[in-house]
Formats: C-alpha cells, structure tokens, sequence
C-alpha cells in the first residue's frame, strides 16, 4: 500500500472524507431510531419482529467486516469501499419501498452488509495515510464523531419521521451512500491492489484467526468489549420503546437519548487526560464502576417514570463506557500486536453480534417502566465485569 511520507500533512477535507465514511454505518443504523416506535403498529408486528430490523443490520454490519478487511489488502481500499456504498444504497432503496416488516428487515441486513466497508476500510485507511501523532489525533476525531452520531442521527430521524414519513429516512441515507460514494471515487487515494502473495488470502486469513482464538488475553478483552457494547445496545434499541410509554413521541426521543453519547464522549476525553497518571486497568475498573452505579440509579428512579429520571442515571453509564471502551479497544488490537488488523475485526463482528442479541432483547420483555431495561443492561455489564476479572487475575 502506497502512504505519504510522514512529513506530509494530508488536507482538512481527506480527514472530513474519511470521517463521513467511517460514521456512515452509525448514521444508517441510528436514523431510523425514533420510526421504530411506530412500525409494530404500521405493520401490525409485535415490538419483538420490529426489534430484528436493527439485529438483522447489526449481523450483517458486524459480519461483513471480517471479509472487507481482507478484500481491501488484495484488490484496494476504494475498490472495496465502492463497492459497500453501492450496496448500502440498494438497501436503503429498497427499506424504503418495503411494504411489509420481512422485507425491511430483509433490506436492513443488505444495508448493514454494505454499510460495513466505510468503518473497516476507513480505519485502515487512517493507518495508510497517516504517522505518529498525526495518527493518533485523527483517530481522537474518529471517536468523537462516532459519539455525536447517534444522538444526532436520532433527532433528524425523529423531525423527518414526523414531518415526511418513516421512509424518508432511509431515502436520506441512499442520497448520502451516492454522496459519499462520490466523494470517495473523487477524494480518496487509489490504493493499488497488493501483490498476490503465495498462499491464497482466505487462507491467511483463517490462519491470523486461528492464532486469535488461541490466544486467552485477546479473549478476554473481546469478553468485555462485546457485552459492554451489547448493553450500548439494550439502551438504544429500548430508549424509543421506554420514552415512548411516557408520552415522548418520535420528534423529541433523540433530546433524551443525546445524554449517553455525549457522557461517552465525555468519558473518552476524560480518558485522554487522566490515562497517563490512572493506568489502562485502573480507567477500566473506574469505567466498570461508574456504568453500575449508574444501572443502580435507573432501577433505583424506576417508580418516577419521566424520561429524565430515565436518561439523567444513564449519563453514568456513558460515562463508563468513555472510561472502559479506550484501553479495552487498544487491548484487543494490541494481545497480538502482528495480527492488530485481524484482531480488530474479530472485535468488531462480536461486538455487533451481541449489540444484535442485546437489541433483540429488548422485544423480548415489556417496557412499562425501566426495570426490564435496567435489568437487561446490568445482565450484560456483569457479564463485562466477570471478564475483565479474569483478565486481571491472569
């Protein structure tokens, strides 16, 4: 792969094209957060079958990443990054035109399938083009954007559900797929293909996997990783059924559900400051402390029911996640410093996997109040929690 040399400062607007592809499939997941509150009674399905329009993307989205990977060392990052946008488009085309629940999910999973190049291909993009604390600076703004974009996301899914209908939504996001896919084909560096090495690239591939997977420090990282995001998306698949139940409509959920992201982003930032004088373990276990203490809360305040006494306790939880998710992430690429490409997208897909089962969750119990939620969000965080004591005790 070609790079500048590191004394070359790449243009503002290479660094805003790479961070609209990397937020792209947080933007497309999130948009159309506020309509699910609805599509139970659109399409006359139980709140169970709408949660799978979010697990189906976040399958695929997840899933997906281990083969973009690969495919862009061989055959060239925009190549491959092309070739999502245009499947993220189809889907979101035909999300909009689906007229029953099966179809939109069955769009969701193409959408979150081609959705998935702009973060890998995006974050190895970062490290093709940039050095030392360039590099680092670029990834703090990565970390921040993908902070704003759910709260945002959510408030203009939320203004356009009202004002021109749920599909707009996904009409929006095939403009932007075009968009970015333009952007990216006029913007972006043409990586060149690799030389084709001896062995086929699927082998390599399962053999940088298998070593993973052999690999207990790398395990337990990913342990904590997965069920700290799964409780990430307990929050976002239940926060529109919870505020829904106290009156708050499709216009207003993003206000409530921007307390998190911004705690999260919040937290990272915290995490950039204290993380030379608290150490990684002792900003995970303050992380692991400051999400419990902030799932007590929401148990504690159930009996208010208002939806600031459901996001205000949450903003802990946030915060949390801002201290854990930083040394957690450089954990799992760093147990095997040579396979640091394979072992983020392991990362990702179980991160996506369980975000998945823990949005599909949601549909399984009732939300009246938010003890069910507070429940599912303490199962999972526990289940972080007793990773990360393995890990320390190792």
């Amino acid at each position: 792969m070609t790079s500048p040399p590191p004394d070359t400062t790449p243009h503002g607007l290479l660094i805003a094209n790479l961070l609209a592809q990397i937020a792209f499939g947080l933007l497309a997941m999130t948009i159309c957060l506020p309509s699910m509150q609805e599509w139970g009674a659109i399409f006359g399905s139980e709140q169970a079958a709408v949660q799978l329009t979010l697990s189906g993307y976040l399958v695929a989205y997840g899933a997906l990443q281990l083969l973009y990977g690969p495919l862009s060392d061989r055959f060239g990052r925009k190549r491959v990054l092309i070739a999502g946008l245009v499947l993220a488009a189809a889907g979101s085309v035909l999300a909009a035109l689906a007229p029953d629940l099966p179809r939109l999910i069955a769009a969701r999973v193409v959408q979150g399938a081609g959705s998935a190049a702009g973060m890998v291909v995006g974050r190895a993009m970062v490290q093709d083009l940039f050095r030392g604390p360039q590099r680092t600076r670029v990834m703090a703004y990565v970390g921040m954007t993908l902070g704003f974009c759910p709260p945002l996301a959510t408030i203009l899914g939320g203004q356009l559900h009202v004002t021109l209908g749920w599909q707009s939504n996904f009409v929006l996001i095939a403009a932007l797929a075009v968009l970015l896919l333009l952007i990216a084909w006029r913007g972006l560096p043409d990586h060149g293909a690799t030389e084709a090495p001896q062995r086929h690239w699927l082998h390599d591939m399962l053999s940088a996997y298998g070593r993973l997977a052999r690999e207990a420090r790398f395990l337990c990282f990913v342990a904590i990783l997965a069920p700290t995001t799964a409780a990430f998306y307990v929050f976002l698949g239940g926060a529109p059924v919870v505020l829904g139940s106290y009156g708050v409509g499709p216009a207003d959920i993003g206000w409530y559900i921007m307390c998190v992201p911004f705690a999260y982003v919040a937290g990272n930032f915290l995490t950039s400051r204290l993380i030379h004088r608290q150490g990684e373990r002792r900003m995970m276990l303050l992380g692991q402390l400051a999400t419990l203490s902030g799932i007590l809360l929401l148990l504690a305040l159930a009996g208010l029911k208002t939806p600031l006494a459901f996001a205000l306790p949450l903003m802990l939880l946030g915060i949390g996640h801002g201290f854990l998710m930083p040394p957690t992430l450089a954990g799992t690429v760093g147990a095997v410093p040579a396979l640091a490409g394979a072992a983020a997208a392991v990362a990702g897909l179980m991160q996506q996997l369980m975000g998945a089962l823990g949005g599909y969750s949601v549909g399984l119990v009732s939300h009246e109040n938010t003890v069910n939620l507070g429940l599912l969000l303490l199962a999972f965080t526990l289940g972080a929690m007793a990773a990360q004591f393995l890990l320390h005790r190792r």
